[in-house]
């Protein structure tokens, strides 16, 4: 009898991805290992495991993939690639795909929802309503989002989706990336300074990179100024996070709209206590439709690669 592919999980991704992997493969659970036995866990089954599926919060470092001879695909339930050393995967022939598509539109929405939730305090708002408080007196005034100036830093997939959702708000649209995009309509800046001196909002949606790390600094953070608001879809270590609450809590900044933190899932407590923050658990692409897309892809991919097909979404 063949001896099944064995794939490894590291997360408890959703229960449908769970199901259709079983099905084909044999199954292993890395997040129910106990941490301090998991190096004797992956010495145990190393000639079993010939592919493992990662996400945008654990990924496939260089540690792991030493630790897996027989590893030949790294497939990604994420569109980031930032948890998984591609260089290793390189050095040692390993395939790595990922689910870019899949998740645009969502979290293309999730950045204009923390927009909104974020300038019109609808957090906030809704505190106010559920202890009482509106009894006493009306709510204060906020800001509108319509005709505002929109700053992407990243106009990529997700960047452009991005700009599409605020072109219907009446917002001036620019955007900083690596390189001009020639076919774009929007206002090309040549560095995040210049985006964020000529923003009312900034969005992040760029991919983490060295290059790309800290890309909101204390600089930008205070030419975009004190009317300003940041909102981050992308990783959270795109943001100096303590310079971010500094400028915060020093009244620097207007306010920002978080799904994702620098070190997740620590909240630091000076965010926490902050009425023009808005926080969200890195939930950009969590929908039933976006997960059960994320997942076939995955499934997908790990398909054709054991069938020597060509890849679905080829990183390596």
């Amino acid at each position: 009898m063949e001896t099944p592919v064995g794939v490894l999980l590291l997360r408890p991704l959703s229960t449908y991805l769970q199901q259709e992997l079983s099905k084909r493969y044999a199954l292993f659970k890395y997040w129910q290992v106990p941490p301090h036995l998991r190096r004797e866990f992956l010495g145990e089954h190393a000639n079993s495991i010939t592919a493992v599926v990662v996400n945008g919060v654990q990924g496939a470092d260089a540690d792991l993939i030493d630790a897996l001879p027989l590893l030949e695909i790294v497939a990604s339930h994420s569109s980031g690639l930032d948890k998984i050393d591609l260089d290793k995967c390189r050095e040692k022939g390993i395939r790595v795909t990922y689910t870019p598509d899949a998740l645009t539109n969502e979290v293309a929405d999730m950045a204009v929802s923390l927009t909104l939730a974020t300038l019109r305090r609808i957090c906030e708002a809704d505190r106010y309503v559920r202890s009482g408080e509106w009894k006493n007196g009306d709510f204060k005034l906020t800001t509108k989002f319509s005709g505002k100036s929109v700053g992407i830093i990243g106009l990529g997939r997700i960047g452009s989706a991005i700009a599409r959702r605020v072109e219907a708000f009446g917002c001036s649209i620019g955007y900083y990336s690596r390189s001009q995009k020639p076919s774009s309509k929007y206002r090309y800046y040549s560095s995040v300074i210049e985006l964020a001196t000529n923003s009312d909002i900034l969005i992040v949606a760029c991919a983490l990179t060295p290059e790309t790390h800290h890309i909101v600094d204390r600089e930008v953070i205070d030419v975009l100024g004190r009317n300003g608001i940041i909102v981050n879809i992308a990783r959270g270590s795109h943001i100096d996070q303590a310079e971010l609450i500094s400028a915060l809590v020093e009244g620097r900044l207007g306010g920002a709209g978080l799904d994702v933190l620098e070190h997740e899932p620590e909240v630091p407590d000076s965010l926490v206590g902050l009425d023009n923050v808005v926080l969200s658990p890195h939930v950009g692409a969590s929908t039933f439709e976006t997960r059960k897309t994320m997942a076939d892809l995955v499934v997908g991919n790990l398909e054709a690669h054991f069938a020597n097909r060509p890849l679905l979404n080829p990183v390596i």
